[in-house]
């Protein structure tokens, strides 16, 4: 099963973001993410419409933080990308009639569950800043452009 980098490649463009005193376009924030435009522009509408961030067109246009940073946590920006699976791993279901793969499948589910409150939980209790004071306190200085000539 593919992974869903999605949450950490926004956190990524979104501390970014929070270091640039100028909207970044599309094309700066899919170089950062190694990706294509397109993917930043849909990817990046789920927050706009969450109010985390607002776009501008035409020149000097580009994406910019709508809130602030203590706002924000990493179980909203989550959300706000649909709140895509956090478990590459799932229930086996080709027999569902099957009453040794209702045991099997009813514990797994428990699991699953308690594993995905206790994750969720603890992206609740993340913010932006917090991530912003991590990058700081380990030097962090770096424009956009300087973080990806490295």
């Amino acid at each position: 099963m593919k992974r869903d980098s999605r949450l950490s490649g926004i956190l990524h463009v979104l501390l970014h973001m929070a270091e640039e005193p100028r909207p970044l376009t599309s094309e700066a924030l899919a170089a950062a993410m190694q990706t294509n435009p397109a993917v930043v522009r849909r990817t990046m509408a789920g927050l706009r419409e969450a109010g985390f961030v607002r776009s501008g067109r035409g020149h000097g246009g580009g994406w910019t933080i709508a809130r602030d940073l203590h706002e924000i946590t990493l179980r909203d920006i989550h959300v706000a990308l649909g709140s895509p699976d956090l478990f590459a791993i799932g229930n086996r279901t080709e027999a569902p009639g099957c009453l040794v793969e209702q045991v099997v499948n009813a514990a797994l589910d428990d699991g699953f569950r308690e594993a995905e409150r206790v994750l969720l939980d603890r992206f609740g209790g993340v913010t932006l800043a917090a991530l912003s004071a991590d990058f700081h306190a380990r030097g962090g200085a770096l424009t956009l452009e300087q973080a990806h000539a490295v």
